[in-house]
């Protein structure tokens, strides 16, 4: 008997929103348009296509012919859109109504663009959790896919993975599909003849089993040498050839296979996304013991059988390893409180719109992709947030003053704002400012991230190369090992505290405060050991922060000491030429080289791309030092290294038996 082998194919399309445009352009001349140029030629080839809804924004407004392109292949029924949260949120990690709306949206953009609404909706880095069933179906969502991991995972049969199941939570369904991971590493990497008799293959094996793929786009052109493997030497169009040309294969459309087939049985699948993402989100020591067990049962010829019982740690993980993206992700649920305790009539598109924004996944993560080590993409999440705050503190104003655990980690934090400012101090954490909000500029100048040790940097350490491709095809990028920038060993030494603003030493002790009050500003009193005592006083006053200290001792002594503060500041420009930093009136050069200076009483730092500049003032006059503060990360171009923001240290000399009053004045100034 000959089988035919349905073949379900789908293509996944996403930029993070605040990405360069640069950068998207070239994705759209490297693969976007080629894809579907390629795709249109093709008109018997149906296809599943998601594009998420900034990228596809911008799309529309600059790229008309690629868009043309899609509307075309959705008007001849080649096309078949599918769905998701708008802004490409992980559903698992915002709440309910914003997961609804999140998927509403997004549907109702394609409904609007195409005529045609989604029945399917991918999931963001296919993170499953049973959670977001009840949205899915509110939404309207007939269907999702994830990995065939995911359904291992929880005990299936590998001759269950050749179509889809249904699932439920609280009495409420959706069906999901297994993509097939052999397929994922398939396409487009091997030999396009060797991978249409794979899926000749597949109903051989398992009758009445279909081909099942869904991935990213950028597979098809923008991962190293894909372009040229991909167009240039014909593979996609080799592949379409192939399929069409088979008559052992049936290319589907879901919505198609779904309408003709019924579920295999009901499943639940546990909390899970790729197996790769599932290390990614292990702590070092952790990733670095599950990496070695996944070796040794590799080698030991088990990994098949056993990989699913391997698990790893869940999405939510990141929240735990960087502090960054917890304290991102529990100012959005705070906001998004905010947002939906308001009357209807006040929810205004532009609001949701920023809520919105403020979920995009991309930089509350990081693995090999994941852009919580991109400053731009965290930057976009705060740019989102700083404005969803002012806005909603104009329809529901607050108190200039607040204290609450904002991050959930037990210890409360203060909130002191006035209409163009706001800082967010932690007491226990030195007193220092770990948000900074100008809202005329839409910006957090405290948007940094702190050196940590990763797994992968012992690949640097021990020198490791990429490994020698050897049969058909091409190298993917998670075998690849390359670097963008020299790395030493001090680049990996990870930061001994949080980079925040304000953190306070004398000579080399760290300045702790205790005590505190509240009535008109935030006023903080401590010391070191029984040495020092000191006190630390933030005001706001329309567009400027002062810091006022008093240092002094009771002892006396005739050597001098040091009294030194700390300035983490998110330069937009980073070590790019928009950023010029003046001291005394003179330019000193930009914000990505090590620089210091004689005393000085003022200090400008002026950024294009910010839009404005800070101007610091000092009294007494300040011994200064300024620094790139760089991390070091990996993406799928390799080992780069990121500044993250300016770092600044201030002193000043005090001597015990004397008071020394310091005061540090910050001025934000929107360019006019």
């Amino acid at each position: 008997m000959i089988h035919s082998t349905p073949l379900l194919l789908g293509v996944h399309a996403h930029q993070p929103v605040g990405n360069f445009p640069h950068v998207i352009d070239d994705a759209v001349v490297r693969c976007y348009h080629p894809f579907l140029e390629t795709m249109h030629r093709f008109p018997d080839f149906p296809f599943a296509i998601h594009i998420s809804g900034w990228l596809l924004s911008y799309l529309l407004d600059r790229h008309p012919r690629t868009i043309v392109l899609l509307q075309e292949m959705v008007s001849r029924q080649q096309a078949e859109l599918v769905g998701a949260g708008d802004t490409e949120p992980v559903l698992a990690a915002i709440p309910h109504l914003d997961r609804v709306a999140q998927l509403e949206a997004m549907a109702g953009r394609l409904e609007k663009h195409f005529g045609q609404r989604p029945v399917g909706a991918w999931l963001t880095e296919r993170v499953w959790d049973p959670s977001v069933v009840p949205a899915l179906h509110e939404a309207g969502v007939k269907y999702v896919m994830v990995d065939d991991y995911h359904f291992l995972c929880a005990g299936a049969a590998r001759e269950q993975l050749g179509g889809f199941h249904r699932t439920e939570e609280n009495g409420q369904c959706i069906d999901v599909f297994p993509i097939s991971e052999d397929l994922r590493y398939r396409l487009p990497f091997s030999e396009a003849a060797t991978t249409v008799a794979h899926i000749e293959g597949i109903s051989e094996q398992h009758p009445d089993s279909a081909g099942i793929y869904f991935d990213d786009i950028e597979k098809f052109g923008l991962w190293p040498e894909t372009y040229s493997w991909v167009y240039e030497k014909g593979w996609l169009e080799q592949f379409l050839r192939g399929v069409l040309d088979s008559s052992h294969i049936q290319p589907m459309h879901y919505r198609d296979y779904l309408a003709v087939n019924r579920p295999r049985g009901v499943i639940y699948l546990p909390t899970v996304s790729y197996s790769e993402m599932n290390e990614w989100t292990l702590a070092p020591k952790a990733a670095r013991c599950y990496a070695a067990f996944l070796e040794q049962e590799k080698t030991a010829g088990r990994l098949d059988n056993r990989k699913a019982f391997i698990r790893g740690g869940i999405w939510k993980n990141f929240l735990t390893r960087y502090p960054e993206s917890n304290w991102m992700h529990k100012r959005m649920l705070q906001l998004s409180r905010r947002f939906h305790a308001l009357p209807g009539r006040q929810q205004s598109k532009a609001l949701r719109a920023d809520l919105h924004e403020a979920q995009a996944n991309d930089a509350y993560w990081h693995g090999l992709f994941g852009g919580i080590y991109l400053p731009h993409l965290r930057r976009a999440v705060f740019n989102a947030i700083v404005r969803l705050e002012a806005g909603l503190d104009q329809l529901q104003p607050r108190p200039e003053l607040e204290r609450m655990d904002l991050d959930m980690d037990g210890s409360d934090e203060l909130l002191y704002h006035n209409h163009a400012l706001q800082i967010i101090i932690r007491p226990e954490s030195g007193a220092a400012v770990t948000e900074w909000d100008c809202y005329g500029l839409q910006h957090n100048l405290g948007d940094t991230l702190a050196r940590r040790d990763e797994a992968y940097y012992d690949k640097i350490r021990n020198g490791a190369v990429s490994p020698k491709h050897t049969g058909e095809g091409i190298t993917s990028a998670h075998d690849r090992v390359a670097f963008k920038a020299e790395i030493g060993p001090d680049d990996l030494t990870p930061d001994a505290s949080p980079c925040h603003s304000f953190q306070d030493w004398l000579d080399d002790d760290a300045v702790s405060y205790g005590e505190h009050s509240l009535q008109q500003s935030p006023h903080f009193s401590g010391g070191v050991a029984d040495a020092w005592a000191v006190s630390k006083r933030y005001t706001l006053t329309d567009n400027r922060l002062t810091v006022n200290y008093r240092v002094e001792s009771a002892r006396k002594g005739a050597e001098s000491h040091r009294f030194s503060t700390r300035l983490f500041l998110a330069m937009p420009s980073c070590d790019g030429p928009a950023g010029q930093f003046f001291a005394n009136g003179r330019s000193q050069g930009g914000f990505g080289s090590p620089i210091e200076g004689e005393a000085t009483s003022e200090i400008v730092l002026e950024d294009a791309v910010m839009g404005g500049k800070i101007v610091l003032r000092f009294h007494p006059p300040v011994r200064w030092q300024g620094a790139p503060h760089l991390t070091v990360s990996q993406s799928e171009a390799g080992f780069e290294k990121i500044m993250q923001a300016l770092r600044l240290d201030l002193e000043w000399p005090v001597q015990m038996g004397k008071a020394h009053v310091i005061e540090v004045q910050t001025e934000v100034v929107p360019h006019g």
